[in-house]
């Protein structure tokens, strides 16, 4: 059986619109991984970019549990000795809501030089607009949401 490799005339890149507003953030993560990396195209490849462009709004009106919004800890680090930061997904969430979703959503493509290139084409938004109507992105229902059931 040969392998298939998609051509360039096979790739049609699209742009989703996804509202993120009361929509578990880890659910929220996979669906837009799934669209970024082209996993629901059939001509997926693992290791071409095939994937569509997403946009995410309504980025602070995500759903966290308490629990995991005061447990969890993003870390980063200047440089320099004994420069290392913390701050808890509530805090991260009321200072940068996007933040939130690109890194989950980062944590869930692949570690290399596709992964940062699948992840150029995500764009989050805090507020319910966004400056994308020219590309007339298509609303995308999430198929694992509260909202649908």
């Amino acid at each position: 059986m040969r392998t298939f490799h998609p051509r360039e005339s096979d790739i049609e890149h699209a742009w989703h619109v996804i509202d993120a507003e009361g929509i578990v953030l880890g659910r929220l993560a996979t669906e837009v991984a799934h669209l970024l990396r082209g996993k629901h195209k059939r001509v997926f490849a693992p290791n071409v970019d095939v994937g569509d462009h997403v946009i995410v709004v309504n980025a602070a009106k995500i759903d966290v549990s308490l629990r995991k919004s005061e447990g969890k800890l993003y870390y980063r680090h200047s440089g320099y000795p004994g420069g290392i930061r913390s701050e808890n997904l509530a805090h991260l969430l009321e200072r940068k809501p996007e933040r939130v979703v690109r890194l989950a959503v980062r944590g869930m493509l692949p570690k290399s030089r596709l992964g940062r290139a699948q992840l150029k084409k995500l764009r989050v938004y805090a507020g319910p607009t966004h400056p994308h109507a020219a590309q007339r992105p298509q609303p995308r229902p999430l198929t694992s949401s509260k909202k649908a059931s």
